[in-house]
């Protein structure tokens, strides 16, 4: 306090907490799910009801430099009580701190929630600075400049004088030659009178996926697996310019193929492998591929590559947000790409305290009122030539506390099927309070139990494990029919996140596989908030692009979490770029492993069906380096 310039508050930060927080200084409460508490405030179990969960949301809290619950000179307690809805639950993600509120803390720049523009060759964006004191002037020069992150060049440089009254705004736009390359922006406010300075960074996205030949192209899997008798459904990924008629030649009896959309659907009795002539014309030219068609007790021959809501919506989910993200796989091309499935996470049932009824007198589950049609929407999402997952718990709550399937497998499993679900995430959740420990047999039961559930229903429903790695969940998951299977907890659309999962990805490598897939979380790209309060990625382009490359050598699952209403042109570059894609989609499902690792470089090496071995050379360091290879 004697130090500090102004002398009116401390500011203190908790990182984040998992999911809700009472937080008391000396005994006393002061701050609640990241927002201050008065003195006296009522101390109950209403924290734990706010909507979105907050989860992901950082404790900032600021307190009055004359309150009562400061104790100046003396030893302070601060004491965090955590509510955990389920997982792993607590303090993570930043160091706690305290400090004094100095003007910095006042001034506010939007940079990092506005997108970039692209503009022909140059990119831009338009932001404002923000005062949100509302005592203090803020004086100071404002700087903007850009550099290339390869050679150093500056690439744009102005500057402004500035004078913000309190709570006032002021609104600035910039465009640069930047659109090709990876450049660094910095947004630097030195504040009059003072050696201090704020800065704010920008990384500028820039494009590498080719354009799209107006050429027919046929992309995505070259496998397909499906059981006796269950219903077919399968589109021809293919780019080009529409119309584009399609053709399959040697298909079984069974299967039938609409020549306009390149859906094929019908069902297959006979095991067996089926060889399929692919094809696709327009008049620019014709595409042929090769597609095997397994019949048999394995699914999900390649890793499923779709979009999930959690990341985006969170609990604020619902039937409209879903079916127009179905929607845009068709107008944006992510169909043409390979892009699959359309899942709905948590938040569809009936929440668990509610008084309305969870389900029918016959034990059948009941959709809350988000969702009031959950067969249409499974045959609109289907005559799209995609497929339908869902979500739900072996415990009785989910993870956002709704009625999850506990006691109720069988009933639930047959209504997955009458809606026409493909696709089930299974989150542990509650169920941690019924295991009798963490041994192996107890983590295996539940899913066992689903699983038995899963085999007695009349369509192919892929099984997606998510117990967060739990008892090296990759050694067993293959015995419970999972498909797929979490191998960590959940990622955040931070570098230190994404590093730290993406890059540990080796003891389980050898358990990847058709119809195995170690599953290292969804893609953090696009506009996510894991609610209603959206945001572009925290994580820069390379970061970006690192993470789509990283996932693909991994074989891992692609499971987009973004809005997919507002992709914009560098979200789908990273999302269309087919020959990244096939390596994720390759055959043999071969996992990457680290080969070569030198300080900040690390080399990941992915064999292929055909022979030929995929490179991944990632610099996990803050600089540039140029590095070798034999």
């Amino acid at each position: 306090k004697k130090n500090s310039s102004l002398k009116d508050s401390v500011k203190i930060f908790l990182g984040k907490i998992d999911d809700y927080d009472q937080s008391f200084l000396n005994g006393e409460l002061f701050g609640v799910n990241g927002r201050n508490s008065n003195t006296g405030q009522a101390i109950d179990n209403s924290f734990i009801k706010e909507e979105p969960i907050p989860w992901n949301k950082n404790r900032f809290y600021t307190l009055p430099a004359d309150d009562p619950r400061i104790m100046w000179d003396k030893e302070n307690v601060i004491a965090v009580r955590v509510y955990d809805q389920g997982g792993a639950g607590g303090m993570f993600s930043g160091i706690p701190s305290i400090k004094m509120v100095d003007l910095s803390d006042y001034l506010k720049c939007d940079n990092a929630g506005s997108p970039f523009n692209f503009k022909n060759s140059e990119i831009g964006k338009s932001f404002s600075l923000r005062n949100i004191s509302a005592l203090y002037t803020i004086k100071g020069k404002f700087i903007i400049k850009a550099e290339s992150k390869l050679n150093g060049k500056i690439l744009l440089e102005k500057s402004a004088d500035i004078e913000l009254k309190p709570e006032s705004t002021k609104n600035f736009s910039y465009l640069f030659n930047g659109k090709n390359q990876p450049s660094r922006i910095e947004y630097i406010f030195r504040y009059d009178n003072s050696d201090d300075e704020s800065v704010f960074s920008d990384e500028a996205p820039y494009i590498l996926t080719p354009a799209i030949s107006k050429k027919p192209k046929i992309n995505g899997a070259k496998v397909y697996g499906q059981r006796p008798g269950k219903p077919f459904l399968f589109t021809i990924a293919a780019t080009g310019e529409r119309p584009l008629t399609f053709k399959a030649i040697n298909l079984p009896a069974g299967l039938r193929i609409d020549e306009k959309t390149g859906i094929i659907t019908g069902s297959i009795s006979e095991e067996g492998i089926y060889k399929i002539k692919l094809k696709a014309e327009n008049k620019f030219g014709s595409a042929e591929s090769d597609l095997k068609i397994y019949i048999g007790d394995k699914i999900a021959l390649t890793p499923p590559m779709g979009w999930n809501s959690w990341n985006v919506w969170g609990l604020t989910v619902d039937q409209e947000k879903v079916l127009a993200s179905a929607k845009v796989y068709k107008q944006k091309g992510l169909l043409n790409h390979g892009w699959t499935y359309i899942n709905i996470d948590d938040g569809w049932e009936i929440v668990g305290d509610s008084p309305l009824p969870k389900r029918t007198p016959d034990g059948n589950i009941i959709c809350n009122s988000k969702f009031p049609d959950m067969k249409a929407l499974g045959d609109s999402i289907h005559a799209l030539g995609l497929k339908f997952g869902i979500y739900s718990s072996p415990g009785p709550l989910t993870c956002g506390g709704y009625t999850a399937s506990y006691q109720h497998e069988v009933n639930d499993a047959q209504s997955y099927s009458n809606w026409g679900i493909d696709y089930l995430k299974y989150d542990w959740c509650s169920y941690g309070a019924i295991a009798k420990d963490n041994s192996i047999p107890e983590l295996m039961k539940p899913y066992l139990v689903m699983r038995d559930a899963l085999r007695n229903v009349d369509r192919d429903i892929v099984f997606s494990l998510c117990q967060y790695g739990m008892g090296k969940v990759w050694e067993w998951g293959d015995k419970v029919d999972g498909n797929l299977w979490r191998t960590t907890g959940d990622i955040t659309d931070t570098w230190q996140s994404l590093s730290e999962i993406g890059f540990s990805q080796v003891e389980n490598a050898n358990y990847a596989g058709p119809g195995n897939w170690n599953d290292p979380d969804m893609l953090v790209v696009g506009w996510v908030g894991w609610g209603p309060n959206l945001h572009p990625t925290r994580l820069t382009p390379d970061e970006q692009y690192t993470h789509i490359s990283l996932w693909s050598l991994l074989s891992a699952p692609l499971l987009i979490g973004c809005d997919l209403t507002r992709l914009d042109e560098f979200t789908l570059n990273l999302l269309t770029n087919d020959e990244v894609i096939a390596l994720d989609q390759d055959p043999l499902g071969k996992q990457a492993t680290p080969k070569m690792i030198k300080g900040n470089i690390q080399y990941w090496i992915k064999e292929l069906e055909d022979g030929q071995k995929a490179i991944g050379i990632f610099n996990l360091g803050s600089g540039t380096e140029k590095v070798e290879l034999n």
